[in-house]
């Protein structure tokens, strides 16, 4: 009865946290601008089936996408025991779908089993990636320090927990024949129980035993809960929301401006009267973007979407090249500022100011003029993050209310607005190269 309460208390408890937490990402992410992303459903349905749950664009890369698959599948289909451990925990039982299931139970057991096998198999692969064989990708500076200690953090979890989770049935399986002779028939733990608790012989240190890994198990999963609004691996739970979302036109389009649209329209219409015209609601407040609020919230989810794997990083030119520009670290930065202007809006109130924004505290200008918009970041994600949106608007900002650019755009875009062409030849001009022998 004792162990039920503890178990029920620590049950409420620790969910009820986490969604306190998701609560204040889901405030974070709405300090954005609006964006309509509401129409064309079905497709949206099936991007989202495909990138997030089939995981399509990881398979780019089959050897890690097999190794993620692992732990992805794995992820999803333990969930299934866990939900027993809570009927067990709330109730007082012991494996209570055991029953009623029978050999259906032992079939689902013995599959959890051996995903848990593969999922560490892949975990260690991952470890080793990291730190063994210190892929490029995985090492760049903006890993440097908490983001690598969080990478290594989980996997390192992961490893603890199946290691609880085959306490918990190799210990059983070990006291099921020390009592009766007889086993449960899990694929895995009925080798592996044998093997490491045969030779214990007392009912009472194995049954302590599979009751360290049962508490185990369970205090890790609210442990890893717990922890995942504060790491990168919230993308476990944002991918589908983030891949629903995304953005569905060409990806050489690019968005205009509203209010700057309507104005040039206007400009560009002999009959229309200005004056007549009716004041828009959608004048905006900036000209592109400085800080996280002139994004908008899909900037921001994808900022919490993020996977730091550095697909994104790896394939863009202007870093291969030798840039300051990493994709990675733009969406890494807007997370780190959105958190931090989230913490002091909800601790000071809406007008809080801490004389720092996105572009300039944490994202450079030259970091930003690297970017060829060639769109490589936002073809790579494995979750259909679009990095480039938000370089583009940190741009506008720049060009449009601080007039900064390189020296290089600014005789183009004066040619532009003298002779409406990017080349400096009035447009009486423009068709010499047609008279040419």
């Amino acid at each position: 009865m004792v162990a039920s309460v503890i178990f029920t208390l620590l049950f409420f408890g620790g969910f009820g946290f986490f969604f306190m937490q998701i609560l204040k990402i889901r405030s974070n992410i709405l300090l954005g601008r609006d964006l309509d992303r509401s129409g064309d459903a079905s497709t949206r349905w099936k991007t989202m089936l495909l990138v997030a749950l089939g995981q399509k664009k990881m398979f780019t890369r089959p050897i890690p996408a097999l190794l993620h698959l692992a732990l992805y599948v794995a992820f999803i289909i333990t969930q299934i025991e866990l939900i027993e451990i809570i009927v067990d925990g709330i109730s007082g039982n012991h494996r209570f779908f055991a029953p009623a299931l029978g050999s259906f139970y032992t079939f689902m057991i013995s599959f959890i089993e051996v995903l848990s096998v593969l999922a560490l198999i892949g975990t260690i692969a991952f470890l080793a990636r990291r730190n063994l064989l210190k892929l490029p990708r995985l090492t760049m500076k903006e890993l440097t320090g908490w983001p690598k200690k969080d990478a290594n953090l989980i996997l390192i979890m992961e490893v603890i927990l199946v290691s609880f989770i085959f306490t918990m049935n190799g210990a059983d399986e070990a006291l099921l024949n020390l009592k009766s002779n007889q086993s449960n028939g899990f694929l895995i733990s009925q080798y592996v129980g044998p093997l490491f608790f045969g030779g214990i012989k007392n009912h009472e240190t194995l049954h302590a035993l599979e009751q360290i890994g049962w508490w185990g198990h369970f205090t890790m999963v609210l442990v890893f809960l717990n922890y995942l609004p504060f790491s990168k691996h919230l993308h476990i739970l944002f991918a589908f929301p983030n891949t629903y979302y995304s953005n569905l036109n060409p990806k050489g389009q690019f968005t205009n401006m509203e209010a700057v649209t309507a104005e040039v329209k206007l400009m560009m219409d002999p009959t229309a009267d200005p004056y007549a015209q009716p004041v828009s609601d959608a004048t905006p407040q900036r000209f592109g973007a400085k800080d996280v609020t002139d994004l908008t919230w899909k900037n921001l989810m994808d900022a919490y979407s993020c996977t730091e794997c550095g697909r994104c990083t790896s394939s863009c030119p202007a870093n291969t090249t030798g840039k300051l520009l990493s994709p990675r670290k733009i969406m890494m930065d807007t997370r780190d500022r959105l958190t931090e202007v989230g913490n002091g809006i909800r601790k000071n109130g809406k007008d809080f100011s801490d004389g720092k924004s996105l572009l300039g505290d944490y994202i450079s200008e030259e970091e930003i003029w690297a970017c060829t918009s060639c769109n490589a970041c936002v073809q790579e994600c494995p979750v259909n993050i679009d990095p480039l949106s938000i370089i583009v608007d940190l741009r506008r900002y720049l060009v449009m209310e601080e007039s900064k650019m390189p020296t290089e755009l600014t005789g183009m875009l004066t040619n532009i607005e003298n002779n409406g062409a990017p080349w400096q030849f009035s447009q009486n001009d423009r068709l010499n190269w047609a008279n040419e022998d």
